[in-house]
């Protein structure tokens, strides 16, 4: 398949100026999972990507997207 899941979390996350472990209180996760998904190591499951937007005030199209 070729795909990867490109993120916006970190650019959302310094826009709001909250740290990783700010991020992680928010949405029930340690500040070591944030790193992973910015860095592109972890894959959020759908749940966690649905807090991700609630906290953002955005939809999940907007932080994850597959590239080619």
């Amino acid at each position: 398949m070729g795909e990867r899941l490109d993120n916006r979390v970190r650019e959302k996350r310094l826009a709001l100026g909250m740290t990783q472990g700010d991020l992680a209180d928010r949405v029930g996760v340690s500040r070591q999972s944030i790193n992973s998904i910015e860095r592109e190591r972890y894959i959020p499951s759908l749940p966690l990507a649905l807090r991700f937007a609630r906290v953002f005030g955005c939809t999940v199209d907007e932080l994850f997207r597959l590239e080619d």
